[in-house]
């Protein structure tokens, strides 16, 4: 397992927005162990109260697109992590919302309180093409770039790990459906591990000439989407056909993907996956840090335990949990 290579000259007082998502929750013991306090916001605490159990770690809940109540929870703090993002818009969860509105926000809140320093989390490709996923990640990197902070941009390729929206995705449909149509099979991806961008994070928080920097995050290996989907079949050990789509038909069925529950794809994916996810320049060799391969983790990845077992995972590692609170955890 990667660790950061630097320790922090002293503990920071952290305010981590996103939080309680997939990296987050890979993310807070690694900053836990390093000495770190952290307080995330959240849109309701008692659900992600298990988190709190991490030592100094504070879970609020907080409307974080509301600018005084980010005021009052940034004041005091040395360094603001954003890892708010959707990858689909339902409901009142809007792209524009999500990224620029609430970057702008925060910035301004991080000016207005004194917070120097913003980690950002962003995307490879961010800025390009037609998807509203990334033209809205990119004017969220422009508001940072412009800010006048500290700042610091992660651009991660698809992230994977236990619980991801990669391999557990695509995992359910093969279960369920002996054919698969698939659309932009040919889309090539650089998977990148969930704990490798976690490490990145962490080493920048307590790393300065990281300031100013845009770090691209991608894995070892690239594969067309359609590998990938193969490789998830073989390893559950399911006969499956995967049938790759032309684009008329590939647009038609992320209109219908839409309609369904849980939106297994979206108009706005197919637009993402026009454009390969695959970096140029390696951000995890310039932080030193040693990628994880795909393949080598595809096993484990197919047998997912308890949601909070992630968590415990890591929190065993950080001195000073007690063993009721490892059980708390577990529950």
């Amino acid at each position: 397992m990667n660790t950061p290579r630097l320790t922090p000259l002293r503990p920071q007082h952290l305010v981590m927005l996103g939080g309680t998502g997939f990296v987050g929750t890979h993310l807070l013991p690694r900053l836990v162990a390093q000495g770190h306090r952290i307080r995330v916001l959240s849109r309701n605490r008692e659900q992600h109260r298990a988190l709190a159990v991490l030592p100094g770690v504070s879970v609020h809940s907080a409307d974080v697109y509301d600018r005084g109540t980010l005021l009052a929870h940034l004041r005091g703090a040395d360094a603001a992590i954003n890892l708010v993002g959707i990858l689909n818009e339902t409901g009142g969860a809007r792209f524009r919302k999500a990224h620029v509105d609430l970057t702008s926000t925060l910035v301004a809140a991080c000016r207005e309180a004194g917070v120097r320093r913003l980690h950002q989390m962003s995307s490879l490709r961010a800025g390009e093409g037609k998807s509203m996923y990334l033209i809205t990640r990119g004017e969220a990197e422009r508001v940072v770039r412009a800010s006048g902070l500290q700042w610091t941009i992660y651009q991660p390729s698809v992230i994977f790990g236990r619980g991801d929206g990669l391999v557990t995705r695509f995992a359910a449909l093969l279960k369920l459906l002996p054919v698969l149509p698939l659309a932009r099979a040919s889309s090539k991806l650089a998977p990148v591990a969930v704990e490798d961008v976690c490490a990145a994070i962490a080493q920048c928080v307590q790393d300065p000439a990281s300031i100013a920097q845009r770090y691209e995050l991608y894995g070892p290996e690239q594969f067309a989407l359609i590998r990938i989907v193969r490789m998830v079949a073989a390893a559950l050990k399911l006969r499956r056909l995967i049938i790759p789509l032309p684009d008329a038909l590939g647009y038609l069925q992320a209109r219908i993907g839409e309609l369904l529950p849980g939106k297994p794809i979206s108009v706005d994916n197919f637009k993402s996956l026009a454009l390969d996810s695959i970096g140029s320049v390696d951000g995890l060799a310039a932080l030193g840090i040693t990628p994880q391969r795909f393949s080598a983790r595809l096993p484990e990845l197919l047998h997912p335990r308890h949601g909070h077992a992630v968590l415990l995972d890591a929190a065993r590692h950080v001195s000073g949990l007690a063993p009721a609170d490892r059980a708390r955890i577990a529950r």
